[in-house]
């Protein structure tokens, strides 16, 4: 699958699939000797959940997730420059960094953007696996109701 296939909105979902761990040390792999400038200060914090109440209309909060962001500014020792930008649900800035890095990589087609559109596909591939086992897990459970209307009581008169 080439780069051009897989829309730029879906990279950062494939690559959370990724362990955080293996994708960090591909970028730091990579990114060896560019220079790297935030844009912007990178962040950690929590997100809350907003909702509104069916009922009433009235907001509450659902609770809380850990959040961080990051937006870079790559460039090579070759002159090329990329900017890169993520905000993932974990509470580590260098996991963010490490997005940020991929996205940057990957729109800038900078060296080794095909090492991180093979993380990418991997990432695609272990989501689409999840979501199929959820959907068997699903069928499992589900309950066919039409079979309570053929219950009766012990002498085979049906239920009022």
């Amino acid at each position: 699958m080439t780069m051009d296939m897989i829309e730029r909105t879906k990279w950062l979902a494939a690559l959370t699939a990724i362990p955080s761990a293996e994708l960090m040390l591909l970028t730091e792999e990579l990114s060896k000797g560019w220079e790297i400038k935030p844009m912007s200060v990178p962040q950690s914090g929590l997100g809350m959940l907003k909702l509104n109440d069916t009922a009433f209309a009235e907001p509450f909060y659902m609770g809380e997730f850990p959040v961080a962001s990051a937006w870079l500014k790559i460039t090579t020792p070759d002159g090329h420059t990329a900017e890169g930008a993520a905000q993932v649900m974990d509470d580590r800035i260098e996991v963010a960094e490490a997005h940020a890095l991929c996205d940057a990589i990957l729109s800038g087609h900078l060296p080794g953007h095909d090492r991180v559109l093979t993380m990418v596909e991997k990432g695609l591939a272990i989501r689409e696996e999840t979501r199929l086992e959820r959907k068997r897990i699903l069928a499992h459970t589900q309950v066919d109701f039409s079979l309570l209307d053929d219950v009766g009581d012990e002498k085979g008169v049906p239920n009022a």
